[in-house]
């Protein structure tokens, strides 16, 4: 089985706990207005301008896990693991169960950086296959979700109660997107429907707003749609 990988980032420290590596696999269901990983949307391989050079590779399972399993002492010595992230892991969740169940065979800690937005069935198996999930809401209000990102978020926070009912151990993440998420009145929703799940996450992690990624979508031959 393989997969398409767009960046692998070793020894990260702010996926998780630990000292990770970040594996980012290619294509999202999204189109967050202020996405920061536009190559990321895609799941065809594509030119970055600049460089010439293609973003997008193909891995098979075996070769992933055998380079990942090359870090198994940085992992143990400080209690990090692999996260999978994007785009958005779950559009290619064969791949990442595949790598999950391996990884996790070996004694790796494997944390999902997710949107949430996928099949509910395919979300309840890639559970079964993972130790930690971090987990995004963008905002509250179905209808701005739909115009900032594409999609209504009736989905995700359904997902979202199907994890905080799981045993996996979560944390909700809001970007604190300008007029979208980052109000008065999208905190306080956020926490009250936190409030209402059968389990509470470690944390509400608020996260500052990526200024750098306009810079990026030119070298993809793409428009940044958060400019104004």
């Amino acid at each position: 089985m393989d997969g398409t990988v767009f960046d692998i980032k070793e020894f990260a420290i702010n996926d998780g706990p630990g000292v990770r590596i970040t594996v980012f696999l290619k294509g999202c269901p999204l189109r967050c207005k202020w996405c920061h990983n536009p190559e990321g949307l895609s799941c065809a391989p594509q030119r970055n301008l600049r460089t010439g050079r293609m973003v997008g590779e193909r891995w098979t399972d075996d070769d992933l896990c055998a380079y990942l399993l090359k870090f198994r002492r940085a992992y143990d010595i400080s209690g990090g693991g692999v996260t999978f992230s994007g785009g958005e892991a779950t559009m290619q969740h064969e791949f990442l169960l595949s790598c999950s169940e391996r990884l996790r065979g070996h004694g790796v800690n494997v944390n999902l950086d997710t949107c949430g937005y996928c099949d509910e069935a395919v979300f309840r198996s890639v559970l079964r296959h993972v130790d930690l999930c971090y987990y995004d809401v963008k905002c509250m209000d179905s209808e701005l979700h739909r115009d900032m990102t594409g999609v209504g978020n009736e989905l995700i926070l359904e997902n979202l109660k199907v994890l905080a009912g799981s045993g996996v151990r979560y944390h909700v993440r809001v970007p604190l997107v300008p007029r979208v998420s980052d109000t008065v009145e999208n905190r306080l929703a956020t926490e009250r429907f936190v409030k209402g799940l059968p389990r509470q996450p470690e944390s509400i992690d608020w996260l500052p707003f990526n200024c750098l990624a306009p810079a990026k979508y030119a070298v993809y031959g793409m428009k940044y749609q958060f400019a104004e």
